[in-house]
Formats: C-alpha cells, structure tokens, sequence
C-alpha cells in the first residue's frame, strides 16, 4: 500500500511544472551553482558535519563536455580550501568520459585525483548502474596502483557480487580500502540484485559487517534505522566508536580529515534529526551536497529510478518538521 502511495506521488511529481520540482528538490540539491553549494556547507557546518560535493550531471556524449566536470571541479577544490571547509569530492567516472574515450577519461580523473591529493582531500567515485561497476572499481585500484590512495569507491549492497567485491578490494589493497557503502538508488533486475526491503537491508548490514572486519574505512550511507541500529552495535562489538583511534590491528594509520575507521553518511535534506543525533553522540557524519545546472535531470532521475522517494516527498508537504535539512 505504501508502495503504490509513492509511486502514485512520484507519477504526479514528474508530471509537474520545473518551477515546482524545483520547489520540492531544493531540500535535497544545494542549488545550480558551487557559490549556492558554499552557502549551504557554511550553514550546516554550525552544526560540526561535514561534506562531499557531487556536480550534478554524468549522461555525457561528448569529451568537451568532460572538460567542463573537470575544470568545474577544479573549482570546488579551490572554493573548499579558500574557504576552509571540511569537504570532498563525489565524481561519476562516466561524467569525466570514462565510457567515451577511456585513456583520455582516465587522464581526466588523474589530473583531479592529484590536484585533490595536493590539497589533502579525498575522492569518492561515485557508483552508477551495474553497468559500470566493473570499471568504477577498476579506475580506484588503478590511481592506488599509481600511488594516489586518496579515492575510494562506492559500492551498492543490493547488488549480489558486492560482498565478492569487498573480499577482491580487501585482497588487493588492504587497509587502504576505502567505501561508502549504500543500498543503491538503481532498481536493479532481481536475478542481479535484492529487491525487497528486508533482504537489502539485510544485505547492507553484511557488507558493513564484512567492510569492518577488513581494516577498511567504512563509510556508512543510510536513512534507515535497521541499518543505523546494526552499525551502532556493529561498532561496539569492535570497541569502535567516536572516541580515541581506530582499535582494528589491520586498520592501518588514521586517514586525513576522516573519522576512526568509519563515520555516518546522508543526503542533504534527508533525516536531519537523525544525523544530527549522530553528530552529538560524537559521530563523525558526512552531508552529500549535489548541485549544477542539471539538478532538474538529477531530481526526475532519482524519482523515476526509485519511486519509494515518493513517501519522502510526501513527508516534507505534510510534516516538514520531522525533515529539517
């Protein structure tokens, strides 16, 4: 029932005028700009989160179009340093022509991945469909092999090859393993990938099990309570937590502006109260900031490919209070 709900509110959604998808998507996108970006990372850093950036746009057909991301980028390094914010970067492989031109898009990366390292942040490659996945995992262990351990990957719990690939990065790089790991936004096809609630979740809380047990930084993207709940007692079971240094002996020395071996994980707008729970029980939490002139394109994307949005959208028309940014 509620599923049909959703969909229902997402269907109605798409069908509205861009001024107001615009009106809904501005909890959860930063703005079109990196200056809208900024002002809201300075707000939300009162409250000791902090932050990675996402561009928004990575359905690209041409390689002029993948100067544009990393020259783009280059900019939110210099507005992340001028302003001493506490923040990363989130890039799509594809967005930098990975699928186009794959010698010049991995030029692309590199050429951000250093700039990156030069100024002390970290890079996260974002996770598209299963299409990519091979290649996404591919472009991190080959800036590692390069010797820029300053990027990690993004894996999706509902897929079934991920616990395989948590055992295949753990082989090859050990403690310098670094994820997010999140259920995926993609609705996968059911012989590739869970597709109930219950076994994604599920699903979830084994890879952040099998992340941990690994020496690797986890870093844990969640709205939902089963998976929080499981974490919570997950890092007490190896007496880790907010406090003091990361006790795993195969954890390997503390990452730059990252916490002790994990930290929390959410979209801007989603779960405020939930995150900031977190923050003042000390943990560290990270708020996903997506902004750019495709924030239409990302917002329909979104609803479309996970209309269980529906409800949260639902959510902030009737109780707006309970979702404060």
């Amino acid at each position: 029932m509620v599923g049909l709900f959703s969909r229902m509110i997402v269907g109605m959604t798409v069908r509205m005028p861009k001024w107001f998808v615009g009106w809904v998507s501005r909890r959860y996108v930063a703005g079109s700009d990196l200056e809208s970006a900024v002002k809201v990372m300075k707000r939300l850093s009162t409250e000791g989160a902090c932050f990675t950036i996402d561009v928004l746009g990575e359905d690209i057909s041409t390689m002029n179009e993948a100067i544009y991301f990393l020259e783009e980028y280059k900019r939110v390094i210099e507005a992340i340093s001028s302003n001493s914010l506490d923040a990363n970067l989130s890039i799509k492989p594809t967005a930098f022509g990975l699928l186009l031109n794959r010698k010049e898009g991995m030029k692309n990366i590199e050429s951000l991945v250093k700039m990156a390292a030069e100024h002390n942040m970290f890079v996260r490659l974002d996770m598209e469909d299963h299409r990519v996945t091979d290649d996404t995992i591919q472009v991190m262990l080959d800036m590692h092999k390069k010797g820029l351990k300053n990027v990690g990957v993004v894996l999706q719990a509902r897929l079934f090859r991920t616990l395989d690939d948590i055992e295949d990065i753990e082989r090859k790089l050990g403690s310098d393993a670094d994820y997010r790991i999140c259920k995926g936004i993609y609705l996968e096809p059911s012989d590739i990938a869970h597709t109930t609630r219950i076994d994604i979740i599920n699903a979830t809380n084994k890879c952040i099990d099998a992340m941990l047990d690994s020496g690797a930084y986890v870093g844990i993207a969640s709205h939902d309570y089963p998976v929080i709940t499981h974490s919570l007692e997950a890092l007490k079971k190896r007496s880790m937590g907010p406090e003091g240094i990361d006790p795993r002996a195969n954890s390997g020395d503390q990452r730059h502006n990252k916490g002790p071996g994990y930290e929390f994980q959410m979209l801007l707008g989603v779960r405020g109260p939930l995150r900031r729970k977190l923050q003042s029980k000390g943990h560290r939490t990270r708020i996903y900031i997506p902004y750019g002139e495709k924030w239409y394109e990302y917002s329909i994307r979104r609803l479309k490919e996970n209309p269980t949005i529906g409800a949260q959208v639902a959510k902030s028309f009737l109780m707006p209070w309970t979702n404060r940014p």
